[in-house]
């Protein structure tokens, strides 16, 4: 009795919610053929980003008999994610959301005062986006990913104008936390109004905008009680721990979507001495049941039988659930468009500097920054491990008077270090200059900085830069004015890709616009085509004439990927997969540094950029590069005890104990696929002091972390760990193709042709990558390579590798008719002019550092 429930969310939706009568509007991007966003990372981090990827995969997917795709506007400040995947892009200062809203909204004719831009090429996208909203009415749709309810209520005004696909009184449950009331209990607390202070999942003392006024209120609360699983910078503040399961220890039920309730259960018995949340406050509240059996009896009889709750359980998934209809969920006051209109009108502008804060793929709100897994994760766009940075412009590095064009700048890791001061906090952070930012910003991401007390994996990783955050009347800002000044001093990022530019060398991804590929569609095919010509000009069979050594035929079972680079969105999701699946090694950010980082799976990715501009960036290509699998493998014939060879089933194989790590295969491998493991990264051996080696010493504290009696637990059994000194690399998840043989000859059957899932494939959420029997002509994989031979390629195919890993190129939705693909010409510019011609030509992936 007088309790009260606060929900916080560490990186606030609060202006959304508000905005939209205190729910987050079901977005559906399958319907819309247009979308823009206003610095949403809606294919990253941005509300329900798995769920956006695959509906944004629906209108990105190519037909190459009727080639159509949904056009993708971006505007924001900082080269994101999403922005990189955009067609089009545009930069402005975080201060101009609300401007660039407005401006919108006025122009597909809804009611909002005149904007007027000093950017010409801001006004003039505008005008764009616009016309391309208005053509599309009914399949437009508009997101924007700012916290400010005015702003928000500006764009909700938009897709309301515009039709756009939105489903009705549907809801987006996962995030709830409104600003407000956050603010209110705070003053609450310091007022010693707040008797007992109960915290499940949150950690306010790290992510609060003012952490040091919510440690204060918390000194004034008499009780104050932690549920969270792991120790963090709030629980540290309370009096009691009752540490909650884990959530794969756990029963409970969670309803992401309205009307869609999924349910949670344990799959391994608990650990620790903990105890569910929810049982606590049962038995507080004079209820002695148990959780599990409250979960039991109150699903059983809301679902009316315990054979319906069985069947939930083993389904999953409850769609329309009773008692949870749309009507039951809306609620709450949408923001009036003409109070936020005239609220943003008032706002002033600056002309200086400013900050923004962003979450990456990685680390989001910081919750998860203890985990090895995501914090050696590479970011999509810096490619860059472990610590967090500040990517700034070109413009800003030449006002700091930073040598950027210097290549010591891009391919060593020592980077300059620049003291940011902006909402009355400085914060010092590493430097990256990177292209596509709007030449006055400055972004840093959140999530990092919980020191060593609170996990050995953030020893010494980052910043904590949510002091930064502002509060704007009842709702959190994440950006603000900004002063930057050089400190004079260097830090080393570790990198995974530090070279981005092809430098005149052979091209290894192709892309091209829509309307090239419409006017010159056969472009790929043809050099294929001609390719195989002249490498076979007898029998035409580029295959078995153009080598040395005789051709196997694969008679049975072949396995192959396809990898559509329409729809890689680079988030690594199967990166992550990749370790989770095959025990790849968490290696550290000291041997990151020195290059001996263990991926198997790696998202190259390479800016196209003006050679004479490379500031301005044209598009961002993501290829998902891992071992190509041969069948003219260079790395076998050049292994002096045969420990890499080739499958009847078309995989390159590794005999890890076989193996004595002469690298010859890697140094023979053209993709640099194949990795070394330099020490003993996962306790494969037993000798003593294994992990310690001559140049290095003690790793850092986390490969230790990896290798305790819990974390271990975390290694998949089905799949061997490998100890210092071997070569290794992807395998196509052999231990998933042979169990799947093995269960088809015990029931006696043929393996079906997409039977098979590689962890990659199956966390793909676009489902960009695909594996399977390419003999199997039912097969999916054979079908992409047989439905699309207009994009079809296979990285470096002129070597004659002949690799089993085939891509689709990409195809950027714009109207520049410019065919990439063949040679290496010199840049955008000669690129118009050979079209005249019809030549296609290789665009410059140019690096942020050179313009080469």
């Amino acid at each position: 009795p007088g309790g009260r429930h606060v929900e916080y969310d560490g990186v606030s939706y609060s202006g959304l919610i508000q905005a939209n009568g205190g729910r987050i509007p079901a977005y559906q991007f399958d319907r819309a053929k247009v979308i823009v966003s206003l610095g949403a990372d809606f294919l990253g981090t941005w509300v329900a980003p798995v769920e956006f990827a695959r509906q944004y995969a629906a209108g990105r997917t190519i037909n190459e008999q009727s080639p159509t795709m949904s056009k993708h506007y971006q505007f924001e400040s900082f080269l994101s994610m999403t922005g990189s995947c955009a067609d089009e892009r545009f930069t402005h200062r975080p201060s101009e959301t609300g401007a660039v809203a407005m401006a919108l909204l006025g122009a597909v004719g809804g009611q909002a005062p005149a904007t007027n831009f000093t950017n010409a090429n801001l006004k003039n996208a505008i005008e764009k986006v616009a016309k391309d909203l208005r053509a599309n009415n009914g399949a437009a749709l508009v997101v924007c990913g700012s916290n400010d309810p005015n702003i928000q209520a500006v764009v909700a005004a938009i897709n309301s104008a515009i039709g756009a696909p939105v489903e009705a009184g549907v809801s987006i449950n996962t995030r709830q936390g409104i600003d407000a009331n956050m603010i209110a209990l705070v003053d609450q607390m310091l007022a010693g109004q707040v008797g007992a202070l109960l915290i499940y999942g949150a950690n306010p003392v790290y992510d609060y905008f003012d952490a040091e006024r919510f440690k204060q209120g918390m000194a004034r609360v008499k009780l104050a009680i932690s549920f969270n699983e792991k120790l963090d910078e709030t629980t540290d503040l309370c009096q009691f721990v009752i540490p909650n399961h884990h959530f794969l220890e756990s029963w409970g039920d969670a309803e992401p979507r309205t009307s869609f309730v999924s349910f949670i259960q344990p799959t391994i018995f608990p650990l620790f001495k903990t105890r569910p949340f929810q049982t606590s406050l049962l038995k507080w509240a004079g209820n002695n049941t148990e959780y599990e059996n409250y979960f039991r009896g109150y699903w059983s009889g809301r679902l009316g039988s315990q054979a319906a709750f069985d069947k939930v359980l083993q389904d999953g998934i409850l769609a329309n659930a009773p008692g949870t209809s749309p009507a039951a969920t809306t609620g709450g006051t949408p923001t009036p468009i003409g109070d936020a209109t005239t609220a943003l009108s008032t706002q002033r502008s600056n002309a200086g500097t400013e900050v923004v804060l962003y979450t990456n793929i990685a680390m989001l709100s910081g919750k998860q920054s203890g985990n090895p897994w995501l914090l050696e994760l590479p970011d999509p766009v810096t490619r860059a491990t472990w610590d967090n940075y500040a990517m700034i412009s070109m413009k800003i590095a030449d006002e700091l008077r930073i040598n950027y064009k210097n290549s010591d700048y891009e391919y060593y890791p020592e980077k300059p270090v620049i003291e940011i001061t902006a909402n009355g906090k400085k914060v010092s952070l590493p430097a990256m200059v990177i292209p596509g930012m709007d030449p006055d910003t400055i972004a840093v991401a959140v999530g990092y900085g919980r020191g060593e007390k609170f996990s050995k994996a953030t020893q010494g990783v980052g910043k904590n830069v949510f002091p930064l955050t502002r509060r704007t009347g009842n709702n959190f800002t994440y950006f603000s004015d900004a002063a930057v000044t050089l400190s004079g001093e260097m830090h080393k990022v570790a990198q995974v890709q530090i070279h981005n530019s092809y430098e005149g060398r052979t091209e290894v991804v192709k892309e091209t616009s829509l309307a090239s590929f419409k006017l010159h569609p056969n472009a790929y095919k043809e050099w294929r085509e001609e390719l195989h010509k002249d490498y076979a000009p007898q029998s035409g069979d580029y295959r078995k004439e153009a080598t040395l050594y005789g051709d196997y035929v694969y008679p049975g079972i072949k396995w192959g990927m396809s990898i559509d680079m329409n729809l890689c969105i680079g988030c690594h999701a199967c990166v992550v997969a990749c370790h989770a699946e095959n025990n790849v090694s968490v290696v550290g950010k000291n041997e990151v540094l020195r290059y001996h980082d263990m991926h198997w799976l790696r998202i190259d990715r390479y800016f196209v950029s003006d050679k004479e501009h490379p500031e301005q960036l044209k598009a961002v290509v993501f290829q998902p590069m891992l071992c190509q699998h041969c069948d003219n493998a260079p790395c076998e014939n050049v292994c002096p005890v045969g420990a890499t060879m080739h499958s009847s089933e078309g995989i390159n194989q590794m005999a890890y104990n076989r193996c004595i790590g002469t690298r010859y295969c890697a140094n023979n491998c053209p993709y640099k696929v194949r990795r070394f493991n330099w020490a003993d990264y996962i306790g494969a051996d037993s000798f003593k002091d294994n992990q310690n080696f001559e140049g290095v010493g003690k790793l850092n504290d986390v490969v230790h972390q990896m290798n305790n009696d819990l974390t271990r637990m975390v290694l998949n059994p089905d799949v061997v760990t490998r100890s210092r000194g071997v070569m290794e690399k992807c395998t196509f998840c052999v231990q998933r193709t042979q169990q799947t043989k093995l269960t088809a000859k015990m029931e006696n059957r043929p393996i079906g042709g997409d039977e098979v899932q590689t962890a990659c494939s199956q966390a793909c959420p676009t489902n960009a990558i695909t594996f399977g029997n390419v003999n199997d002509q039912s097969s999916t994989v054979s079908k992409i390579r047989k439905g699309n031979p207009q994009r079809l390629f296979y990285v470096l195919e002129q070597i004659h590798t002949l690799p089993n890993v085939s891509y689709l190129a990409k195809i950027r939705n714009t109207e520049e008719v410019i065919q990439f693909g063949h040679g290496n010409q010199e840049g955008n510019n000669a690129g118009h002019a050979n079209q005249q011609k019809g030549e296609p030509v290789t665009p410059q992936h140019a690096p942020a550092t050179d313009g080469h």
